[in-house]
């Protein structure tokens, strides 16, 4: 973290944040973490140039990530800051137990460093002499250091893949790991002695710790580790990072917990990367897209649905502002928009709702509940959009605005209670259009398990339009 928010740390977090929601609706207790990063040889860097200190430097960083959760309404259970004395202090403990358990040794590195990515490679690795990750240039280490014996939890990395399937998600993930680890697992270096900015290595106070092995331990810090209590929410159940950084998650991680007696997180789930309009991001092009702006202009729901919606998380997608505007103007306000704005400027006919269920066939929950669970957010907003569009198209061929009486009773028991379950499903995407509709409805907020058509408990009352359309210039 040595610069400002992009999107993509926005489209992990609001991911997370998804699922949190959603668990938090289907009764779940949550503990939904993020955090900060600060450690590192980029960090140093970063800082002299901005002529700041370190904790200067990641100090302004860190509360530029803390404005842009609030703006969008990330609600995280807590935020930890790799420089937390909490944080500290079980990375110290975590490093001592792999050492007492004969898993670190000394020795020498030389190798290839990526400094932006943090990462080392090996000559072989290396594409046409420059990081195969992220293309920039990268410099040649020697210095001794303390090695973690990696290459001894092969097997059992193998043999935990087989027997937990859905740790390595998505799918499309699963063989490049596997077959990186069964062709062989070197030991990783997991000293420096060229970097300050670092917690030190309590073996050996000449040494700092990798800056990728006390990140990964944050998860076990902010739960309280190595305290008890941490075994509360502890294996997690699902860890999502971008695919750029799934080695350290998936391989050296898991090596990590077992050197320590604990289990692994029961899925991490590494998203795909985004391009926009058709170009990879850079600071050189300054296309970078700033979340904040993108919310500022077209609003937060809007941004929220957009990129979960575009294409299915897991793989890589392309931001254009030509897309947005189109999801917006189609799916947001003719889809769900107008069927609210139509189903509630109707329901002022009469003040009897009642009926049968004649929609509910098109609600396919529990597709939905599987989607979620799976990470495979575009999967279940297809299906929510399957049963907005059908709702719709029931006004329609009903012709409902011509009916009085008992049909027009029962056509509206049909729509109000199918607008009433689609505000509880969208809420983990669009929580502020979820709770408007839910006012505008007179209903009382409600669970995954009240997505069944039941007696209308509501006071329906007309009110602005959920969505504006965008005019295309």
């Amino acid at each position: 973290m040595n610069d400002k928010p992009h999107i993509g740390h926005a489209y992990t977090t609001i991911a997370a944040d998804i699922m949190a929601r959603w668990n938090r609706l289907c009764g779940n207790e949550v503990f939904f973490l993020t955090g900060t990063d600060e450690h590192g040889e980029k960090i140093e860097k970063a800082a002299v140039a901005s002529k700041k200190t370190p904790e200067q430097f990641v100090d302004g960083v860190v509360l530029q990530f803390v404005e842009m959760w609030k703006t969008l309404k990330i609600t995280n259970d807590d935020f930890i800051r790799t420089t937390e004395q909490r944080h500290q202090n079980a990375v110290t403990e975590f490093v001592k137990r792999m050492y007492s358990n004969g898993d670190v040794y000394k020795g020498y590195y030389e190798g290839w460093y990526c400094t932006p990515d943090e990462t080392f490679y090996t000559e072989l690795q290396l594409n046409e002499g420059k990081c195969p990750q992220c293309g920039r240039e990268v410099k040649k280490i020697k210095e001794e250091s303390y090695f973690f014996k990696l290459s001894k939890y092969q097997d059992r990395l193998l043999s935990f893949y087989e027997t937990n399937p859905d740790f390595l998600s998505p799918s499309l993930r699963k063989n490049e790991i596997i077959n990186r680890v069964r062709a062989g697992l070197n030991d990783v270096s997991i000293t420096r002695t060229s970097v300050n900015w670092a917690i030190r290595f309590p073996i050996d106070e000449k040494h700092t710790i990798y800056v990728w092995v006390d990140a990964l331990i944050n998860y076990l810090s902010a739960i309280g580790w190595p305290s008890n209590d941490f075994e509360h929410f502890w294996p997690a159940n699902v860890h999502i990072v971008g695919k750029e950084i799934n080695w350290f998650h998936t391989v050296i991680w898991p090596a990590m917990l077992f050197s320590v007696g604990i289990e692994p997180p029961k899925k991490v789930f590494a998203h795909g990367w985004w391009t926009v309009e058709g170009k990879k991001m850079s600071k050189s092009l300054g296309n970078a897209v700033n979340p904040a702006e993108v919310v500022s202009k077209y609003g937060l729901d809007a941004f929220r649905y957009f990129i979960f919606r575009e294409m299915p998380f897991g793989e890589d997608g392309d931001f254009s502002e030509k897309g947005l505007i189109a999801r917006i103007n189609g799916e947001l306000v003719d889809d769900l928009g107008n069927l609210v704005y139509r189903t509630l400027t109707l329901s002022e006919r009469t003040q009897k709702i009642a009926g049968i269920p004649e929609l509910d066939k098109h609600l396919d929950i529990e597709g939905i509940k599987h989607d979620m669970e799976s990470l495979n957010f575009f999967a279940a907003l297809e299906k929510i959009w399957v049963f907005i569009r059908a709702s719709n198209k029931y006004i329609n061929e009903n012709q409902v605005w011509k009916l009085s009486d008992e049909k027009l009773s029962n056509a509206l028991y049909n729509l109000l209670e199918s607008i009433r379950i689609i505000a509880i499903l969208i809420k983990p995407f669009m929580p502020d259009a979820s709770q408007k509709i839910t006012e505008q409805l007179g209903t009382a907020e409600e669970k995954i398990s009240d997505c069944i058509f039941k007696e209308f408990n509501g006071t329906p009352k007309r009110g602005s339009y959920l969505f504006t359309k965008i005019k295309i210039t």
